[in-house]
This record gives C-alpha cells, sequence and structure tokens, in this order.
C-alpha cells in the first residue's frame, strides 16, 4: 500500500502497541532497515543527509542530556542543524519551557523533560517532524497543551506524523493511518473513518476494522 504524508497536516500513525508504528517511524527517519518497497521524505531516499536538517524527530523517551540545562541542551542541538541562538530561544518558548530554560534536565518533571526533547527536534526548524508517542504518560492538560503546539506547526505548513495507542487522539489529526500487526488498515481522516465503519468513536472504529479483516 502507498500513502503520502501532505504539508500543513497533523498525521496520526495509530494503533496497538506492537502493532509496528515505532518501526515505519524509524524507517521514515532513515534508522531503520526496509525490507521491501521504498520510503521518500521530501522528495529525497530515508536516511539521506540532506534531510539531517530538513526533518526533525522525537523519540518515545525523551533524547536530551540529563546534566545540561534545557537552554544547553537546545543550543547544542541546535548548532548540530546550523541554527543559531535565537532559534533556540523559539524552540524553548514554544514547548513552554521559558521560565525553566536554565533548570537542569535532570531536576525537571517527566513532561517538561518530553517538552525539553520536542525543543530540540524544533530547533532546526523542521519541515517535517516525526513524534514516536510524544504524549505517553503525560497528564491531561500537557497532552492538550502539546496537541494544540502540533495543530499551530502544521498551520505554519509543517508536516508532522505523530505516533499514538491512545486513540481518542485521533479527533485531534487531519488525516489517520491505523496499523495493525505492521498492515496498513485504513489511510482516511477522522469523520471519514466513522463514517466508513458507524462507530461511535475511533476506538469502536479501529475495533471495526479489526473485526472486518478478521472476517475477510
Amino acid at each position: 500500500m502507498t500513502v503520502a504524508v501532505p504539508a500543513g497536516q497533523v498525521v496520526g500513525l495509530l494503533g496497538p502497541s506492537g502493532g509496528g508504528k515505532s518501526t515505519l517511524i524509524r524507517a521514515v527517519v532513515g534508522v531503520q532497515v526496509v525490507e521491501s518497497g521504498a520510503v521518500t521524505v521530501l522528495g529525497s531516499p530515508a536516511g539521506s543527509p540532506q534531510l539531517r536538517r530538513r526533518v526533525g524527530y522525537v523519540t518515545q523517551s525523551p533524547s536530551v542530556y540529563a546534566d545540561l540545562t534545557v537552554r544547553e541542551n537546545v543550543r547544542y542541538f541546535g548548532s548540530l542543524v546550523g541554527a543559531d541562538q535565537s532559534a533556540a530561544e523559539e524552540a524553548i518558548a514554544l514547548v513552554d519551557l521559558g521560565s525553566h530554560a536554565e533548570v537542569r534536565v535532570q531536576n525537571l518533571s517527566g513532561g517538561q523533560r518530553s517538552r525539553a526533547s520536542l525543543a530540540a527536534a524544533l530547533v532546526g526548524r523542521p519541515e517535517l517532524l516525526v513524534l514516536d508517542e510524544p504524549t505517553v504518560g503525560l497528564d491531561p492538560v500537557l497532552r492538550r497543551d502539546l496537541w494544540a503546539l502540533f495543530s499551530r506547526l502544521a498551520a505554519e505548513g509543517r508536516s508532522l506524523l505523530v505516533s499514538s495507542h491512545v486513540m481518542d487522539e485521533a479527533t485531534r489529526c487531519d488525516r489517520l493511518l491505523l496499523l495493525r500487526n505492521g498492515r496498513i488498515l485504513a489511510d482516511t481522516t477522522p469523520d471519514g473513518l466513522l463514517a466508513e465503519t458507524g462507530a461511535a468513536d475511533a476506538e469502536s472504529a479501529f475495533l471495526a476494522l479489526i473485526e472486518r479483516e478478521v472476517a475477510a
């Protein structure tokens, strides 16, 4: 199956744990060997050197240095992609960590560490932002705020690929890719998913797709 992620949209990569979301994401950012097919990112093969400044990647676990402050981390990662200090300050402000910019990551809460990791990915102003389950373990308020940020970034014309196993997050996406056992069951919109299955919510719709697949 061929799919494409358009510019200026939040695309949700949804499905149960172990369904293949992280594998697909690693293939997109070029750190996963692809056994068959091809992955093209912004017109180049996934993993191409020229994509390093154009793609931001946020892993499931915060990927920042615990013994550095938020500002030191973001400036360091910014230096790797040629971003200046103003870009670092912008990224820190975007994730609402300005009041904690001089705090070492080891002294932050789990949610704040996740936001610091996101700032490190945003500092290069990437055209494509790939996030692997960025809201796992976060409280409802922080989850809401992050999704609002994702929508703002998309409105600026950036593409976002966001994986999650929380089905109610489907309604926050512009488009959905639903995976199970490494296969894409649906490539649709939230409204299209509900209309196709006749379900009342995303979780029920996903279960309906699984039942349909099993019966086929």
